[in-house]
């Protein structure tokens, strides 16, 4: 099955919401990384989301080119042809875009959909991220409502933040931002809504001290009441249909009571890139280990070329982010749920 269509994504999106789950959106970073998180979703029956960062689509374009789009580019038609061996459905999207890429990172991208639907070619990307959460609430929205009109000509979901995800990852450090701003108000939810609601459909990744990278139990100070708070002003404003589809970023290591709360406030996707790295890496450095004196030519014997062939570790670690997917499908509750040839 390729990609899911336009309106398969919002299916699946639909689905999640009414069936009280949420998808695991992996962060991938090449071929291996795209192949592991499709075996990750068909192995447990769930549809899901693979997304692409700036850092990603540089590194997929090779150390001499170094073009974010370019290899954004080439990691989407590429999943694109891997997911038709799957029966279940996988959206595309791509992750944080601050305001000063947007005009050469994000527009591109839209326009490659763009290009591809006059051509009677499906959509490239079901979805993408603008995070504009350096900026205040206001300039955030005139951007987002700008982007998000092109969206809706393409049939593309925009994703937009407001307030910020503390942490480090992928280039982006908001280590040092003040406590407060880690959370989003149910003043700034209603903003969101009033401002995005009446031009299309969107996700928003609303902050509830969620942190992107691994810490230790009890460093992150997690409030999902405040999802429970801001979804309660708007629906309460301005009724059921109303309800955000809420996007928790930072869901590495967080806790399966509080994954289960998130769900319960519309949570229906989550950002999923520390543990998949780490599932991916660990197994190689057990290999190299392990075979240290076949990997390496050591006191000028000839080493092992099984051992080093990269082949030989790669499916190793692809194999570690496929079972670590698998568990996030499990602990989101998306496991047997896919909804492909059901729309």
């Amino acid at each position: 099955m390729p990609i899911a269509t336009p309106a398969q994504y919002a299916a699946m999106l639909d689905a999640a919401q009414q069936g009280g789950y949420a998808y695991p959106a992996i962060n991938v970073t090449s071929i291996a990384t795209i192949n592991a998180a499709l075996k990750g979703f068909a192995d447990k029956g769930s549809d899901g989301i693979i997304q692409f960062s700036t850092g990603a689509g540089e590194f997929a374009s090779g150390l001499n080119v170094k073009d974010a789009v370019f290899g954004t580019l080439v990691l989407a038609e590429a999943a694109h042809r891997l997911a038709e061996k799957y029966d279940i459905l996988i959206g595309l999207h791509t992750d944080h875009c601050q305001p000063k890429k947007v005009d050469g990172f994000l527009r591109p991208l839209i326009a490659a959909t763009s290009e591809r639907r006059t051509a009677g070619n499906g959509n490239l990307f079901n979805s993408h991220m603008f995070d504009g959460s350096e900026l205040d609430i206001k300039a955030n929205m005139e951007i987002s409502k700008d982007l998000l009109k092109l969206c809706v000509e393409n049939e593309i979901i925009l994703e937009v933040e407001a307030g910020v995800v503390g942490g480090e990852e992928d280039g982006i450090d908001h280590s040092d931002v003040p406590a407060d701003k880690l959370y989003t108000t149910p003043e700034d939810m209603v903003y969101v809504h009033e401002e995005l609601s009446a031009i299309g459909r969107y996700m928003f990744a609303a902050t509830f001290g969620n942190v992107h990278g691994h810490y230790k139990p009890g460093a992150v100070k997690l409030r999902p009441e405040i999802l429970k708070n801001g979804q309660e002003a708007v629906i309460g404003k301005f009724g059921q249909d109303a309800e955000f589809d809420l996007v928790f970023h930072g869901g590495s290591g967080t806790p399966s009571d509080q994954l289960q709360e998130t769900l319960d406030y519309g949570v229906i996707k989550m950002n999923i890139d520390t543990d998949t790295q780490y599932a991916f890496t660990r197994p190689v450095v057990d290999h190299i280990m392990k075979n240290y004196d076949g990997v390496l030519k050591i006191d000028g014997e000839i080493g092992v070329k099984k051992a080093y062939d990269p082949r030989s570790y790669i499916k190793l670690g692809e194999n570690g982010v496929a079972t670590r997917m698998g568990e996030a499908c499990d602990d989101l509750k998306s496991s047997g749920q896919t909804i492909f040839g059901k729309v």
